[in-house]
């Protein structure tokens, strides 16, 4: 009984046909790269300080000093969220008292902004953060009063929809998450729908997705509404990337798709997220960068007629014409001669009505082992998740400029992915792993001792460690993958998976704690990191080991007494090496 790989060995491992396959396929997921890291833009936080309405009538030194100074990075700067009692204010002004010589500011009653806020426009003209509407009652009206008390009850107001600053700070993160929590329920759905409705369709119909409610997220009228539009965007984006995943893998060759896993669909990644910034740095306006980001997604539609159906997909729907088709015209592309007869309903029949044994979740809790192992790689993936995507997120709260940051964010990333390629290839797992993690760890927890004025070094500290934990984030899928049996490999990556959203959700509210202790977000993110490196040295090794088919032969957890079973001493001794399993199954 030949496989799939062996009916189609005439194809080549490396011809025109699988080159362009790579290429689209790996092209198509550059859009994912700004999708989701556009909210460092989309959500960007200006400086700001309370509003002091034209109606106050004060003087030009009060309007000055109309807002307190509070302490901030050992600098005293203008307060973002209070004020001094207008009315107040507008009294000593029209007194002719000055501020600091004549009252003592110390003194004075504070209020919130009640007139808004205004936004410095040096980063950013516009973000969801800033956007807002207003609304004008009648002037005030001499006849009535013209005391300054009685002037600011009738001024102009301001109706605010968005401005998430100081009470509603917490929606600039929450924006973040809640497109984390819809590519969470994407990743639950998309295998079905992948499996029921074909890659192809799934691929094109996910992007479409994607494509079209990032288009109308431009035309929001409200704060709920963008959230509800991102997390529809978030299911989008995992979903037709996980389409590409998976149709890259299947028509690829076993050589092939190792480096369109671990190379293609992740530099590709990268190569968008670094276009962001180049986009927002000539679009300041948040709506016109949104739309200049949905048109490569339009573009994808030509994709169409160049990338096929998944012919494996096609036979285990039994639809075995439809994949031969597909088959002989990559055999006419590459040059190579197809035999007359390439699939035998009889021979690939295994592939269509094989029922493969039935597992429950359960199975991942049934051992010591396995419990123990699910437990570990849950905590790794979760921690790993939270130091990317908060490493990711916070480029805009690092000195010097929030553009060039964020573009030697996505920079790292490359060769990350190249050494996690290359480690995976000829050097144990559990150390690798814990050598990123250590090295991500620990540099993030060097950079409270970096002196203020050294804040090039502090970037710098910064973005080795998102080195470290991208090219741990990047081996985590094949690890992981190795170290479950073949009866519950996918529910177990699958597990991890959840476990990786349920960390990106969290954080942006990681970021968050920056807030209150610019250090915070580092200390935390880098402990963490460092605790899951020590955490990694006591999983199982499975570099150059064969893989587990059932639950008793999985590799032990390291520290813990076990009575070794004769089917896993027989695995050691009998069994065969099997290919690298498939970042694929992490979805």
């Amino acid at each position: 009984m030949r496989d799939y790989d062996e009916v189609t060995a005439f194809l080549g491992e490396w011809g025109p046909f699988q080159r362009l396959i790579f290429f689209l396929l790996s092209a198509s997921i550059v859009p994912n790269g700004f999708s989701g890291m556009s909210a460092v833009f989309l959500a960007g936080t200006p400086e700001h300080r309370c509003r002091v309405p034209d109606a106050a009538n004060l003087s030009s030194a009060w309007r000055n000093h109309s807002v307190p100074l509070r302490l901030q990075d050992g600098r005293m700067v203008p307060h973002s969220c209070r004020r001094y009692r207008l009315a107040a204010i507008a009294n000593f002004s029209a007194l002719g008292l000055e501020p600091g010589r004549d009252v003592d500011l110390e003194q004075l009653e504070q209020e919130s902004c009640l007139d808004g806020w205004e936004f410095s426009r040096d980063v950013y003209l516009s973000t969801i953060v800033t956007e807002q509407d207003s609304h004008s009652l009648p002037s005030c009206d001499n006849r009535v009063g013209t005391e300054p008390a009685l002037c600011l009850t009738a001024r102009p107001l301001l109706l605010l929809q968005w401005n998430l600053v100081c009470e509603d700070d917490w929606k600039a993160p929450l924006t973040i998450s809640m497109f984390f929590v819809g590519v969470l329920v994407g990743s639950f759905v998309s295998g079905q729908l992948s499996d029921r409705f074909g890659r192809k369709k799934v691929l094109f119909a996910t992007m479409g997705m994607q494509t079209g409610f990032s288009f109308l997220q431009v035309f929001s009228q409200s704060f709920e509404m963008f959230i509800v539009l991102f997390v529809l965007v978030g299911m989008g984006q995992i979903s037709n990337y996980v389409a590409a995943f998976v149709l890259g893998t299947e028509i690829l060759s076993k050589s092939v798709r190792i480096v369109f896993c671990t190379l293609g669909v992740c530099i590709f990644y990268a190569f968008g997220y670094m276009v962001l910034p180049l986009f927002a740095y000539f679009i300041r306006d948040w709506r016109m960068l949104l739309l200049a980001l949905t048109v490569p997604g339009v573009l994808c539609v030509a994709l169409w007629w160049f990338i096929p159906e998944s012919p494996r997909w096609l036979i285990s729907q039994g639809r075995f014409e439809e994949a031969e088709v597909i088959i002989r015209r990559a055999a006419k592309v590459n040059g190579t001669a197809a035999p007359a007869t390439i699939f035998d309903p009889s021979e690939l029949q295994d592939l269509s009505s094989k029922k493969q044994p039935s597992h429950s979740i359960l199975d991942l809790l049934r051992t010591r082992n396995i419990r123990i192992i699910t437990i570990m790689s849950i905590i790794l993936w979760m921690t790993i998740s939270v130091g990317y995507f908060g490493l990711s997120l916070d480029t805009p709260n690092l000195h010097g400029d929030v553009y060039l940051n964020c573009f030697l964010s996505a920079v790292v990333e490359v060769p990350a992915y190249v050494l996690a390629w290359l480690l995976l290839r000829h050097l144990p797992r559990r150390y690798s792993m814990a050598t990123a993690l250590f090295l991500g760890g620990s540099v993030l927890l060097f950079v409270q001792l970096v002196p203020p004025d050294l804040y090039y070094l502090a970037t710098g500290l910064v973005m080795v460690g998102k080195f470290g934990v991208t090219a741990a984030f990047s081996m985590v899928y094949v690890y992981t993958a190795e170290l479950y049996p073949t009866v519950v490999r996918n529910m177990g990556v699958g597990v991890s998976s959840t476990a990786s959203r349920l960390g990106s959700i969290l954080s942006p509210y990681f970021v968050y704690l920056g807030a209150y202790d610019r250090f915070l977000p580092y200390i935390l993110m880098g402990s963490l990191t460092i605790l899951t490196a020590i955490l990694t040295l006591f999983l199982p090794e499975s570099f150059g080991t064969p893989l587990p088919d059932t639950i008793d032969q999985m590799l032990r957890v390291k520290g813990i007494k076990y009575k070794q079973t004769p089917g896993h001493t027989r695995m050691l001794r009998d069994g065969e090496e099997s290919p690298v399993i498939l970042k694929s199954t992490g979805f």
